[in-house]
């Protein structure tokens, strides 16, 4: 394509960017953080895209940009995009992370026990009108003393299925070296990918792309039904090594979401497949379509199943940007188009008059 820059209007583009501002409003420090405490799960879908664990920095996008997710989550990568790398956290393990919220859909009972969590998935879905009105509101009530304290950390369900024969067993590898692992920011995707580009590249998605791939695969046009095996929503320590002492420390506490998928017959053998995604904030929607994408990758026979086309066209913000460029000027590109039809119309033209029958 070719593409002419837009000239002259300086103060047009000034004004049009003040006119944003009023019909926006005023931004403050009490707006962004007004924003950072009452939308959490917003603020935790900016960073999750935005591949940047910075509530404040997320929040500010969003006030800065109207509340634009993708314009957000620019902002986002490209402030990340200009700060050094200065160390590798440790990886993260189920058993050194605090659970909030742990739920199978796939046992009624399973080793720690279901565990609800914060969540609305069981209130009704009503308006509270009486915040419009003016109305007191009843603060929740209290909650009620546990009968005994939650355990320190609970065990994968997937542990529990490979004991019993249900799953591969885990390869044994040497631990990783955390500063070792491909980055799929710093290095070109390629095809097949490498499986942590994919984890990664599914963990800053976008979070509607992946339920759109996803919810297609599950509707019917993919291959598998699973089950979801486990969803994990935690706190989990950033853990760092001093370059000095090399003793471990924790540089603060991050929100994480993840999600297990299982499905019968792996390969035609009589085991289950396991699908996995996980990402930073809570975004429980996205790592349940997000691994159901990771079982169905490699499969024929729809987009849902190519891993090119998932991985590529759920990126958030080349598929923004590559949409929004559009608005850009397309003068040469459309003049040559309609210069085009008007010599096929020129040329057609005579062979109408003759197939006009006297």
């Amino acid at each position: 394509m070719a593409y002419v820059a837009a000239r002259g209007g300086e103060q047009a583009i000034q004004q049009a960017e003040r006119l944003y501002h009023l019909l926006n409003g005023p931004i403050d420090r009490a707006f962004v953080q007004s924003i950072q405490n009452h939308m959490p799960y917003l603020v935790d879908r900016v960073m999750s895209e935005g591949s940047l664990y910075a509530p404040d920095l997320a929040a500010l996008a969003l006030a800065q940009t109207g509340g634009d997710l993708y314009e957000a989550v620019l902002l986002v990568r490209a402030y990340r995009s200009t700060q050094p790398r200065i160390g590798y956290a440790e990886l993260i393990s189920n058993e050194r992370t605090l659970t909030l919220r742990r739920i199978s859909a796939a046992f009624k009972d399973i080793p720690g026990g279901q565990m609800l969590g914060p969540t609305l998935d069981y209130s009704h879905r009503i308006l509270n009108m009486d915040l419009l009105d003016g109305r007191a509101v009843d603060p929740p009530a209290p909650f009620e003393p546990a009968e005994k304290p939650a355990p320190a950390s609970y065990p994968p369900v997937a542990e529990w299925q490979r004991a019993s024969g249900l799953l591969d067993p885990l390869p044994e590898r040497a631990p990783a070296d955390p500063a070792a692992l491909p980055d799929v920011t710093r290095d070109s995707l390629g095809f097949p990918a490498q499986r942590a580009h994919r984890l990664q590249a599914l963990s800053r998605a976008d979070t509607g792309g992946v339920l759109a791939l996803g919810y297609a695969s599950m509707r019917g046009y993919g291959l598998i039904h699973p089950t979801v095996n486990e969803v994990r929503l935690a706190y989990a320590d950033v853990q760092l090594r001093h370059p000095v002492t090399g003793a471990v420390f924790s540089a603060g506490r991050v929100r994480v979401s993840q999600c297990e998928v299982v499905s019968e017959f792996a390969g035609g053998e009589a085991r289950l497949a396991l699908g996995f995604a996980a990402t930073i904030g809570w975004n429980e929607v996205k790592t349940i379509a997000a691994s159901m994408l990771d079982m169905e990758m490699d499969k024929a026979g729809h987009p849902a199943h190519a891993e090119e086309f998932v991985l590529y066209h759920t990126e958030p913000v080349e598929a923004s940007g590559f949409c929004i460029h559009y608005k850009l000027p397309h003068y040469v590109t459309y003049n040559s188009a309609i210069d085009a039809v008007q010599r096929a119309r020129a040329q057609l033209a005579p062979r109408k008059q003759e197939e006009v029958p006297a």
